[in-house]
């Protein structure tokens, strides 16, 4: 039998003693990523945009859309926190088990047959009052790849938000240090209200990922309002 590696001991014994991973088989979760949304769902007073009454991210009748949602623990969040009368929209690249509540679509959600998936369940008006976006790339173990294929994701999350949120919308978007981190925040800056960058509790200490929380979102002139739109920028991106 082959020995493990002394970096994959060190991941077993960290994960059979973090207690996020206990309080999410406790709970009933997929992932111990549930508490790191349960933590950015309440932020301080003096973090909300002018005209938000209520200091709860999700509220119950919203509708969400999250990125890159398996394995569907950010999803059972947002399901609860809606409640009956809201509307989770759950999209990823890799099929996962259905979630109460949340319409599941499997698919590249730059892709533009995907993308008229999610605006199609998202009702008349193709339109949500929360993204979020957890993902991650898959890792190669390059250092510079893993960095900039992480950094090209929140991009096109970005991208994502701009065309798809209402009008005072919020974003909660993962993002790691590197090249494009800066330009990430200062574009997020003007599209949001207020922007704010946290690292729950829950995170890895050893983790280089922060949530960018962008709140009051107005749309840019520029801003694209079709899915073919939509589709070209997205193609554009992914073309640099």
């Amino acid at each position: 039998m082959p020995q493990r590696r002394p970096s994959s001991a060190r991941w077993l014994q960290e994960h059979r003693d973090d207690p996020y991973v206990a309080a999410a088989k406790r709970d009933g979760y997929r992932s111990r990523a549930a508490y790191k949304l349960l933590e950015l769902q309440t932020f301080p007073k003096e973090h909300r945009h002018p005209g938000m009454a209520s200091g709860l991210l999700i509220q119950p009748g919203m509708t969400v859309v999250d990125l890159g949602a398996a394995p569907g623990g950010w999803t059972q969040v947002a399901t609860q926190l809606v409640g009956p009368r809201g509307r989770v929209v759950a999209a990823d690249i890799l099929p996962f088990a259905p979630v109460a509540g949340a319409e599941i679509i499997v698919g590249d959600f730059l892709d533009e047959t995907v993308a008229r998936q999610i605006e199609a369940a998202l009702g008349v008006s193709g339109q949500a009052q929360v993204i979020l976006s957890d993902m991650a790339p898959n890792m190669s173990g390059i250092p510079c790849v893993d960095q900039a294929r992480g950094e090209l994701l929140a991009e096109m999350a970005l991208q994502f938000a701009e065309t798809t949120l209402c009008p005072g919308g919020s974003l909660v978007l993962k993002v790691f240090q590197g090249s494009s981190f800066h330009t990430i925040v200062s574009q997020a800056r003007l599209l949001f209200a207020r922007v704010k960058l946290i690292k729950p509790r829950a995170s890895r200490d050893r983790s280089s990922e922060q949530y960018l929380l962008g709140l009051g979102f107005h749309r840019s002139s520029s801003t694209p309002n079709t899915i073919g739109d939509r589709h070209a920028d997205h193609s554009a991106g992914l073309d640099i």
